[in-house]
This record gives structure tokens, C-alpha cells and sequence, in this order.
């Protein structure tokens, strides 16, 4: 048996974070046993443990989420263990994890520092310090602004980029710690040359200092200086000795400064990193200014933001326009690094871009993003990156380079927030697993810090929008607790400045717009986490905001009547849908204030469901009670007292039927089922009904009609994307026509993850790996096979524990299915086309084969359509012989035609087919075996 997996906060040894409240979680596997009968979670003062101060022991400790009664100190590592005893007897303890304390509430006796306001370049800024004792352990509490990296001795304090990250910075500012024990150099790095020298060891801290979205152009109007207008920081090295003394080492008026070689920065523009910047100037050492303190510190609470992964280029292409571009085969987003030894005065320009236009580098679509790194070298060898921006892009067009550009001249360094992947998906189909990557590395790119619409453009802003319609597929694919929870704070905190209302994207510096579906985030995704992870101490965190929401929206209602309806205004509506006025417009034409009040109607629900589970028994009533009067007035307006719908697209019928408004749930169905036929089953939804499309339909037994979307290559599709050659999730259905052209610079991202999730679709139908109780204590195992995919192979890293769904189908049939459950787990588990079969099962491994009801093979019947058959061979032969005029209905091509089913032909008199003929051909159809499809 094995304990492992051990979080404080969702976090993996967290040092520096806020710990104003301490949950722990831990995973048990490798054991034949079911369920735990004891555990032990004990914190100590050392890695041995000789001296424990806290322990918490029993039966009903949840892995998921215990809470901790413990009471840190200020900068101080804890480490702790969990031991679990099984109920086939077997005990088994965790290797020692730790989490380590900030500050907290001692005070800063550093002070902010910078350059003279004279002095307008981005500053280093230093400190040279003597240690003659042995070093027992040194911290580093640092803070700039807009961004930092410190460096002791010439090397990187920390493994993060980025830093502080983007801060809400009307409220606080966060500050990292880190450990820098093995950067300094203390009395045991000295070699004694007599016996009376003096053994002092001279040690440098330099802090250089970038604008970020602090000071850089930022923001929907590309302003400079949005919250601020000089590059500052502050910092306390702590160095405690083995003989039992400290000494901390602040920022004060006894540093100096000077220029560095970052001759400009931005998140939109991207850097000059220039060697010669000071060859003609004089650049001396000054002392440092003392600077007003710009707000608030505190302890971190974003993740770090680090390189996860390393890019290799996939080929060098030297294009028709002459230039040299580097391809990648993947865009992501990052920075470009490299090994520079060039002569003196070189000066390297590199340029991102997402696409090629006519086999030419292109990035018109970045709109005001210059998004380019220039390099100047003064001969010097040295690794060269950027340090503080980052891009979005596949491909780097390189100018300047003094020798042939290769493969290995250049990599790419991935960079996102540090969160554990928890989700894994394969098929037997190439291209669906391309979509399944494409929409990973959606994520990837986007959850830098905060979940922002796209990594490359002028504009990368907290989307309340996106975020709220990707939560579910992120939390499937990557361990999200501590991300979102950043993200939730700092939304929490713009909302309570704009009296409960929640902004359509962060940080909003005011701009308070907001708008149902984009604002909902405040509501869905609090309740998402707590399905997904259990943690009701986090429901209890951010449900302020979640009533808050709701009670502004009521507010609203109000002002306008009381009618049960949200109208705020503007609304987005279905945004970037395909059924308004063209196809280009910004939105569908789904009603406005019938989304808007769907929402206001399911946000209400969730705040009141969270009030139940929270036991705030009044609020719940009351938020029951308003939900209630909401949901009457929209069957009122918008339902027949028969049931027939009066709205008549995609988003309509799917947001009705996700969110159970519905006086008639089969007539509604029906409707929707004829609106889908109209539009010859294409998707003509978008940002409200695209997301939903795919779980709606299997939620109401519509799954086959789900694979049918997903499958679907020709546009509007996801496979369309696929087939054009993009590698993450596009903003536009058509963002590339037909020919790889871009159909418009002007909103149009390669990199935008919102469509991307149907893949939640892929784990809970396909795999059908998904919840029964929150936290996945108790999950339903139900996949829904298709014989267009041979097989899927899926795990799901939960908060309890791994679930694995695997099934294949034989080529005679024969139907396979693997199930994993964790430990302490249970799964009801759901076989398909077994005459209903179902096993509640606890933690192990389980294997079915069987020959189900329904075979597989059999994949056409009474409902297929004609598209569907239009180029199975066979299939043509039978209707040619028996049924000539559908025949010549399928050879026409005729988009009427091609969407009747097979069943629909028997009502065809007219054009000689006779219910007798149809039917004898609906049975020799129904009866052919396909493997391969």
C-alpha cells in the first residue's frame, strides 16, 4: 500500500502561501483493500518528525479535503505525513511533505525602492553583503513591480517566470518567498589561507525589474501605466545561522541602481534585450530612491507560473518571401530561447505568428501585439530568452541571425500555471485525438495565472465568458483548486467594488461592464469545483460571491417590475454563433433576455443548492423560492401551456434542456430534433450553445446524435479545424477558410479555448467517467461506445483517487470493457448494450467481455440518414435495387434530401417508394456489419 499525492490547498509543498486555512488531501493506491479504517495526519517541526505538533486520527477523515486545525507560524516549514490503516489490515505512511509560511503578519522592515523618476530605463537594482557564518537557512520574501527576477550570486532565485503575475492591484500585492540557502556563499564556501584571515564570504543580490501588466500597454484600449508608473520593489533576505542567530537583509537607501540591458518590455510588444544599450553612455551606479508604498502585501496566492515543457523545431522554412521561419508544429504559448555566441553588434529579430498565409510568415491577427523579441549581442556566450513577456505562436520568423538557422538553434519553452495534468484520453481515431491535443494545449496556452480568451494578441484578458463554459473540460484535464481559487478571489474582489455585479473579463481597472453567461462565472464555477473536488470549505469561501451575484441580478429584476427577468442592457448573447444576421456577426440570433434570464434561473438554483449544502437553511429557501418565480415566468413567455417552445435555435432548445426548463421535456426534444433537421444537423451555435452541444445531447439519450457533431469534418465543425492543420482550438468556426486563408484579422484567434469544450463530452460519454457525489467519492462509469472508434483508453486523476475507463470493440463483435476504482471509492458502473446491466463496485480493477444486445457492428438503421450512407458502397447497391429513387436522392446530393433518415422514405408516394420496398431495404441495411468505418 501506498500513501501519496499529498496537497496542502490543492497545492504539492506549497512555500509562501496564504494558509488561512489549512486542507489537506492525499491519495492511497497499490492495495487490494477497499476502504480505510483509520488515518493519522500528523504535522511536525522536523523532517524526522522527533517533534510533532499537531495530529488529527480517525476514521472519517475525507483524502479529498480534511481540514487542519493548525495554526502556523510566520516563516516557518512544517512538514507532515499521513498514515493509513486498511481495512484488510495493511498501514502504510506517506513520504514527508512540507508547506512553508510567509511573513504572514510580522512586519516589513524593507522598504520600496527604484530608480529616480529621471530615470525612465528598467533598472537593476543591487546589494552586496558580506557573511561570516555558516548559513542554516536563508529565504527570500521579494515584491516588484511590474514584474522582477531576483538573482543571488549571478544565478535565478526560484524557477518562476512572470512574477509577481498579474495581481489585483487595487486590493493587494502578492510577494514570493524563496529558498536561496544554496545560493549564498557563507563561511563553509571559504578556504582559510592563514590562521588569523578574517573568513567573510561577499555575496550580490540583484533584482531586475520589468513593466508587466502593471505599467505596460494593457488592456481592450492599449493603455500604459494602468496601475501604476514606476518600476519598484521590495524585499528581506532572511539568513538564519547555525549558531541561532538572523539577520535580514532589506531594500532600503543603501542599495544602488543602474540601467540593465532591457532596453523595453511588454506583455503585448515583447522585449529588446540589448547588450550595447549603454556603449555610448555613461551608466553608473546610484543610490536607490525610496518609493511610496503602492498598496498591500501579501502572501502569495497564485500558482507559479513555470516552463513545463521544451519545444524542438519541427523544420526551419525558408519561405517564398525569403524569409527564415522557424516551425515548431505547435502552437502554444511560451518564449523562444538559444545558446548566443555571435559577433559583437549582431542584432536578431524575432517574430511570432500562429499561421502562414501563401507559405509566408503572417501575424496580422495580433492585432496591436508587436509580440517580437530583438536581441543585440556584444560577443559575449550566453544563453538569451526573454524575461519578462511572453507570446503566443508556431511559428518565429528569425531576421538577423549571422549563420544558417537549425533545428537545434532554438527551442521553445512552454510556460503555464503549475497544476498537476489529471486527465488522459486516446482513441483509435487520429484525428480525434487531435482534437482531444488541440484542446489541451487550448488550456495550456491560456492558464497563465488567470484564464485568459488567448496567448498572443493584444488583448489576453480574464474572460468571465470563457473561463465560465471551459471549467468543466479544464477540471477534467488538470488539477484546477488553487488556479481557479486565484482566479475567484481576484473576481470576488472587482465585484465587491461594483456592487455585486461581476465583470465581463479581469482586470476590468473599472470598466464594469457586465453581462449574463460571462458574469455566471461568479455562480458556475464555485459550483463546478465543488462537484468536481468536494471541498466544502471552498464552497463556503466563494458562496459571498455566488449571492452576491444573484441578489444584483435580483436587484435588477426589481428596478425593471419584478417580472423574473435579467435585462441588463447589453448582452452578448450567443455569442460568435452561425445563425445571426451572416455568419461573421458577433452573435446569433438567440433571444437576448431569454439567455439572460435562463442564466439568472440556473445561477439562482446553483446559489440556492450551495445554501443547502453549506446548511443555510433560510438562504436556500428564499433562493429556491426566487428561482421558482424565475423559472414560471420563462415557461410563461416563452411555453405554450401545451409545451410547445416559441424560440426556434440551437442555444435555445440546448440551454432549456441543460438547465431542465421545459413544460414538456419530450416535445421539447422533438423541436429540437426538427430545429438540428433544418439546419442539416450543421452546428449553428456558438460561445452559449457550442460548449453545451455535445453533454446536452448525451445527458437527454441523444449520444449517437453527439458523435454525429463530433465526427462531422466539413465546417462548421471541430474536425474542420482539425483537417486545416490547427493544433489548438480556434476562436472562429471558420477563423481559416477552405484554402487556409484567414477569413479576418480582426477578432480572429487560432488559440481560443472555449470551443474546445466538447472534450468534456469525450471523458463523461465517451469514456463515461463522471460524478455521483462531489469530489468523486462516488462516480458513474457509463461509457457510450460507437463503432466509429475502435477503442478508448481514458484515466481521470480525481480528487479521490484514479478512475480508468478502457473499452474496444472486436472485429467479431465481442465488446471489452476495463474499469479502475481508487481507494475508498465506489462506482456504479453502467455496461452498454447489455439489456441494461448494472454494477455498484468498490475500489479495484474489473474486466467485462461480452457480445452485447446491440451489436456494435451494426451500425445503420431506421433513423441513419442518407448523408450518413452516401459512401458505403454496399449500401448504395441495395438502395439502387430496391429503392432507385432514394438512390438518385443520394447521387443528387441535395442537402434536403441527404438529412431524411432511412424511416422518412416510406412517406415518400410521391416519388414511387412504397412502405413495403422501404422497409425491405431498411432491413437488408440494418443488417450490414462495418468495423472499419
Amino acid at each position: 500500500m501506498k500513501v501519496s499525492g499529498l496537497k496542502i490547498n490543492g497545492i504539492t509543498d506549497p512555500v509562501g502561501f496564504s494558509f488561512d486555512r489549512i486542507l489537506c488531501s492525499w491519495k492511497v493506491t497499490d492495495t487490494s483493500a477497499k476502504r480505510q479504517q483509520r488515518v493519522r495526519i500528523q504535522i511536525s517541526a522536523t523532517e524526522d518528525f522527533s517533534g510533532i505538533l499537531y495530529e488529527k486520527e480517525g476514521s472519517e477523515l475525507c483524502s479529498n479535503e480534511t481540514k487542519l486545525d493548525f495554526f502556523p507560524e510566520p516563516c516557518t516549514r512544517y512538514y507532515w505525513r499521513v498514515t493509513v490503516t486498511a481495512d484488510n489490515g495493511e498501514t502504510a505512511s506517506s513520504k514527508p511533505a512540507f508547506f512553508e509560511t510567509g511573513k504572514m503578519n510580522q512586519p516589513w522592515t524593507a522598504r520600496w525602492i527604484g530608480a529616480s523618476r529621471e530615470d525612465t530605463f528598467h533598472p537593476v537594482l543591487t546589494k552586496q553583503f558580506s557573511i561570516g557564518k555558516r548559513i542554516k537557512k536563508a529565504r527570500l520574501y521579494i515584491c516588484g513591480l511590474g514584474l522582477y527576477e531576483a538573482y543571488v550570486n549571478g544565478k535565478k532565485a526560484g524557477n518562476e517566470y512572470l512574477a509577481p503575475f498579474l495581481n489585483d492591484y487595487e486590493a493587494c500585492y502578492q510577494y514570493q518567498t524563496y529558498d536561496v540557502t544554496r545560493l549564498l556563499k557563507d563561511f563553509a564556501a571559504g578556504e582559510k589561507k592563514c590562521e588569523n584571515q578574517e573568513l567573510e564570504e561577499e555575496n550580490t543580490i540583484e533584482i531586475l525589474l520589468g513593466k508587466g501588466w502593471y505599467m505596460g500597454t494593457f488592456g481592450l484600449k492599449n493603455q500604459s501605466c494602468l496601475f501604476g508608473d514606476e518600476m519598484k520593489a521590495i524585499a528581506e533576505l532572511h539568513v538564519d545561522y547555525e549558531d541561532g542567530s538572523q539577520e535580514v537583509i532589506g531594500t532600503d537607501e543603501s542599495w544602488k541602481y543602474r540601467g540593465s540591458d532591457i532596453e523595453d518590455s511588454g506583455i503585448y510588444m515583447g522585449e529588446i534585450y540589448n547588450h550595447s544599450l549603454w556603449e555610448k553612455r555613461e551608466n553608473p551606479w546610484k543610490k536607490v530612491e525610496i518609493k511610496t508604498a503602492p498598496g498591500r502585501l501579501t502572501e502569495r496566492y497564485s500558482l507559479p507560473v513555470v516552463a513545463k515543457e521544451e519545444l524542438h523545431p519541427k523544420e526551419i522554412i525558408h519561405t517564398p518571401a525569403g524569409e527564415t521561419v522557424v516551425d515548431f508544429g505547435q502552437n502554444h504559448a511560451g518564449f523562444m530561447e538559444f545558446e548566443a555566441d555571435f559577433p559583437k553588434g549582431t542584432r536578431i529579430v524575432i517574430e511570432c505568428g500562429e499561421v502562414l498565409q501563401n507559405g509566408n510568415f503572417y501575424h496580422d491577427n495580433y492585432r496591436d501585439a508587436k509580440a517580437e523579441f530583438v536581441y543585440v549581442s556584444d560577443g559575449r556566450k550566453e544563453k538569451v530568452r526573454p524575461h519578462f513577456t511572453y507570446f503566443g505562436y508556431r511559428y518565429l520568423k528569425i531576421s538577423g541571425w549571422p549563420f544558417e538557422v537549425t533545428r537545434t538553434s532554438i527551442v521553445s519553452k512552454v510556460i503555464y500555471s503549475d497544476m498537476e495534468r489529471t486527465g488522459y484520453f486516446v482513441t483509435s481515431n487520429p484525428k480525434i485525438n487531435r482534437l482531444y491535443e488541440n484542446c489541451l494545449w487550448g488550456m495550456k496556452s491560456n492558464f497563465i495565472d488567470l484564464p485568459t480568451d488567448c496567448p498572443q494578441r493584444s488583448e489576453r484578458l480574464g474572460w468571465t465568458g470563457d473561463a465560465q463554459v471551459f471549467a468543466p473540460t479544464a477540471s477534467y484535464h488538470m488539477d484546477t483548486r488553487a488556479f481557479y481559487r486565484k482566479f475567484l478571489k481576484d473576481l470576488h474582489s472587482e465585484q465587491q467594488r461594483a456592487d455585486g455585479a461581476i465583470p465581463n473579463y479581469i482586470p476590468s481597472k473599472g470598466d464594469f461592464g457586465t453581462a449574463s453567461v460571462w458574469g455566471d462565472a461568479g455562480t458556475f464555477i464555485p459550483a463546478l469545483l465543488y462537484r468536481d473536488f468536494g471541498s466544502l470549505e471552498e464552497l463556503r469561501e466563494f458562496y459571498p460571491m455566488m449571492r452576491e451575484w444573484v441578489d444584483y441580478m435580483h436587484r435588477v429584476d426589481i428596478r425593471n417590475g419584478e417580472t423574473g427577468f435579467f435585462r441588463n442592457g447589453f448582452q452578448f448573447g450567443d455569442w460568435l454563433a452561425l445563425d445571426g444576421p451572416t455568419e461573421q456577426s458577433f452573435k446569433g440570433s438567440t433571444d437576448d433576455d431569454y439567455i439572460g434570464t435562463v442564466y439568472y434561473y440556473q445561477s439562482v438554483s446553483l446559489t440556492a443548492q450551495a445554501a443547502r449544502e453549506l446548511g443555510y437553511e433560510e438562504e436556500a429557501e428564499k433562493y429556491e423560492k426566487l428561482a421558482g418565480k424565475i423559472r414560471n415566468a420563462v415557461l410563461d413567455e416563452y411555453f405554450t401551456a401545451t409545451g410547445r417552445f416559441a424560440l426556434d435555435t440551437q442555444a435555445s432548445y440546448i440551454i432549456a434542456l441543460k438547465f431542465g426548463l421545459y413544460r414538456d421535456k419530450e416535445r421539447l426534444i422533438r423541436q429540437f430534433q426538427e430545429r438540428l433537421k433544418k439546419d442539416a444537423y450543421k452546428i449553428r451555435c456558438g460561445f452559449v450553445g457550442a460548449p453545451l452541444l455535445c453533454m446536452t445531447l448525451g445527458e437527454n439519450k441523444m449520444e449517437k446524435l453527439a458523435y454525429d457533431f463530433i465526427f462531422q469534418e466539413e465546417f462548421p465543425s471541430w474536425l474542420y479545424c482539425v483537417n486545416l492543420g490547427a493544433t489548438t482550438i480556434w476562436e472562429r468556426w471558420n477563423s481559416l477558410l477552405p484554402d487556409g486563408s484567414i477569413s479576418g484579422t480582426g477578432m480572429n484567434s487560432l488559440n481560443h479555448y472555449a470551443y474546445g469544450s466538447v472534450v468534456e463530452f469525450f471523458y463523461a460519454y465517451i469514456a463515461g467517467i463522471r460524478p455521483a457525489e462531489p469530489g468523486y467519492k462516488k462516480a458513474i462509469i457509463a461509457p457510450v461506445p460507437d463503432m466509429r472508434l475502435h477503442f478508448c483508453k481514458c484515466c481521470y486523476h480525481s480528487a479521490c483517487g484514479n478512475y480508468v475507463s478502457e473499452w474496444k470493440i472486436d472485429n467479431n463483435g465481442i465488446f471489452h470493457l476495463h474499469v479502475e476504482i481508487p481507494f475508498g471509492c465506489e462506482a456504479q458502473v453502467q455496461l452498454p448494450r447489455s439489456g441494461g446491466r448494472k454494477e455498484q463496485l468498490f475500489a479495484g480493477s474489473y474486466d467485462f467481455s461480452y457480445q452485447s444486445d446491440q451489436d456494435f457492428r451494426k451500425i445503420y438503421d431506421e433513423n441513419t440518414r442518407l448523408s450518413q450512407i452516401a459512401k458505403d458502397s454496399e449500401v448504395l447497391d441495395i438502395l439502387k435495387e430496391d429503392l432507385p429513387a432514394a438512390y438518385q436522392m443520394v447521387m443528387s446530393r441535395n442537402p434536403e434530401h441527404m438529412e431524411r433518415s432511412l424511416n422518412e422514405l416510406k412517406d415518400l408516394f410521391f416519388m414511387g417508394i412504397t412502405p413495403e420496398a422501404a422497409d425491405k431495404a431498411i432491413k437488408k441495411i440494418s443488417s450490414l456489419e462495418r468495423w472499419e468505418i
